[in-house]
């Protein structure tokens, strides 16, 4: 039965899509199909109404509106998207810059609402709650059982109000209440501004918000205060946010009246040009670098595709997401408590990328006019990959975490060790010298309930299962099966000698962070990140530099 109710409101879904495309198509037809589109209005209306008050259950009609609405969607991108009053929170942050809160990032460790880490001058800094403390209450509210989402829920809300945490804390037996009065918390999108030597600057940029703006010049400007004549900016894991933001922050750094951007949708409101219309604070003789990945969505790619199509800089990593899709948000009942997020158009960077990758959505479901060129050139007319996402100009990829480190992080082990750890030390440095660190984290493993997938173990168990349900009973193949589950037990007793200098190196970070604030951390994890040296690398190196800009026939003609 559930099944076919399922079924039923797929295709329920899919009808009401087909009368949603009809909608906003009318502006560009004629009369005969306003005609049909009423027919439909009506079936629809009908179709809804016989489901809710014929149904044989009663149904919750609030309930089914928002599951028939889901389903529409469902056919169409991920991005487009219903929302409720308390799901547009994430989209006020970036366009507000700010929210109502005590300034903590949560986290969840061996199934325990924790503080990661509390914001600088935020309530709950201020009121002495630190990384590691526990989250047993919110305002009398047990934590167990609760979302990270919904107790983000519970701490948020407006200035000036309360909120009581009772927090456990290492150490004390008892909860410790802590009353909290909510404030405007700004988050940071610059998380790190620092020079990787003395001629070279960094800023990690870590979203696209109000602030990212403001912030980005200021972090610019203390690295011109340092005469920085290189520039690394870190895109990386950077999921993107407000357009407005990468257009304003492409200013700062690319010639006045260059081509930045372009979006391309249906409606003639959706279709800008955008030109880079202020004199960049950054000189033509500063190179720049930008570091990108597979976490690098949206406002990242406009920022890197236009640097790499204007060869205002190199690209640097791994190649990126692929989101290019604008997303425009309507109001549906005018109360403002429920809205319609609505993929309206495309992005298309200098040399006339689609930055958005295929698949998105099911090609039988649209009238695909998009051309699927693959080669584009930049101003100076070398070529550049099309396809989707930013193909970097240096491939550098980060290396692959090894299993026990892998699962340790997965765990939150590195995190909870550490914050115990942390009450030994008077200062890091402290924790620098400390010779028996290791054993003890060695022996802290040793208690924990680790489930380490080393390499081949998944594709042996793939292996056993198959071939036993063949032959049950061919002891022959039982024992060479045991034989190898033995050596891979055996391999996995050695892993921490194996992967000690790497499980210490995340320890350490981990100790930092904690001790000292995300900015060292930062500052530390970049020194040995092969993605920065490989940047520093060529920003040092003029040749390889000027050579990264050369067009493929001059290129060739050099060859020869």
């Amino acid at each position: 039965m559930k099944f076919y109710r399922k079924i039923s409101l797929h295709y329920f879904a899919i009808f009401f899509s087909v009368l949603l495309i009809s909608i906003v198509s009318f502006a560009f037809t004629k009369s005969d199909v306003y005609r049909e589109l009423a027919r439909s209005q009506r079936l629809i209306n009908e179709v809804y109404k016989s489901l809710i008050t014929r149904y044989a259950d009663r149904l919750d009609t609030e309930k089914f509106t928002k599951i028939v609405i889901n389903n529409i969607l469902d056919d169409l991108d991920p991005y487009t998207v219903y929302m409720e009053e308390d799901e547009k929170e994430g989209l006020d942050l970036l366009t507000k810059g700010k929210y109502g809160g005590v300034g903590i990032n949560l986290g969840v460790r061996e199934k325990k609402l924790t503080v990661i880490s509390p914001m600088d001058n935020s309530p709950a800094k201020r009121k002495g709650i630190i990384s590691g403390d526990i989250i047993v209450k919110i305002d009398g509210l047990l934590t167990k059982e609760m979302s990270l989402d919904d107790a983000a829920k519970h701490i948020r809300g407006p200035k000036g109000t309360d909120v009581i945490l009772s927090i456990k804390r290492f150490g004390d037996e008892k909860l410790i209440d802590f009353s909290l009065t909510r404030d405007n918390i700004t988050v940071k999108d610059v998380a790190y501004t620092g020079m990787l030597d003395d001629e070279t600057g960094y800023i990690r940029l870590t979203r696209f918000s109000k602030n990212s703006a403001p912030e980005m010049r200021s972090a610019i400007k203390n690295i011109q205060t340092e005469s920085a004549s290189r520039i690394v900016i870190d895109l990386r894991d950077n999921p993107g946010g407000l357009l407005q933001s990468a257009i304003e922050i492409l200013d700062m750094i690319t010639p006045k009246g260059s081509t930045l951007l372009s979006t391309k949708g249906r409606l003639p409101e959706s279709n800008k040009h955008y030109i880079s219309r202020k004199d960049p604070i950054i000189g033509e003789e500063i190179k720049i670098a930008v570091l990108i990945n597979e976490g690098s969505a949206s406002a990242s790619e406009i920022i890197a595709g236009a640097v790499q199509d204007l060869d205002r800089g190199i690209i640097i990593g791994t190649r990126s997401f692929g989101k290019g899709l604008v997303q425009s948000v309507y109001g549906l009942d005018g109360s403002g408590k429920r809205s319609l997020k609505v993929t309206t158009a495309k992005y298309y960077i200098p040399s006339g990328r689609l930055i958005q990758k295929p698949g998105y959505i099911d090609d039988e479901v649209i009238i695909n006019e998009d051309q699927k060129d693959t080669l584009f050139y930049t101003i100076g007319g070398r070529s550049v990959k099309g396809g989707g996402g930013i193909a970097p100009d240096y491939e550098v990829e980060m290396p692959k975490v090894t299993p026990l480190v892998l699962e340790c992080w997965r765990k939150g082990l590195f995190f909870n060790f550490a914050q115990e750890r942390q009450h030994r030390y008077d200062i890091y440095d402290d924790a620098l010298v400390d010779v028996t660190i290791l054993d003890d984290f060695k022996s802290y493993l040793d208690s924990q309930e680790i489930d380490v997938n080393t390499d081949g173990e998944k594709d042996l168990e793939k292996a056993r299962e198959k071939i036993l349900s063949l032959d049950s009973t061919n002891m022959d193949l039982t024992h060479a099966f045991d034989f190898v589950e033995t050596y891979i037990i055996d391999r996995e007793a050695i892993l921490f000698d194996e992967e000690v200098d790497l499980l210490k190196r995340r320890l350490y970070l981990e100790l930092i962070g904690i001790m000292k604030g995300t900015e060292y951390r930062v500052e530390e994890s970049i020194k040995d990140d092969p993605v920065v040296m490989k940047a520093k690398d060529i920003l040092q190196d003029p040749v390889a530099y000027t050579s990264s800009f050369i067009p493929d026939q001059e290129s060739e003609t050099i060859s020869n």
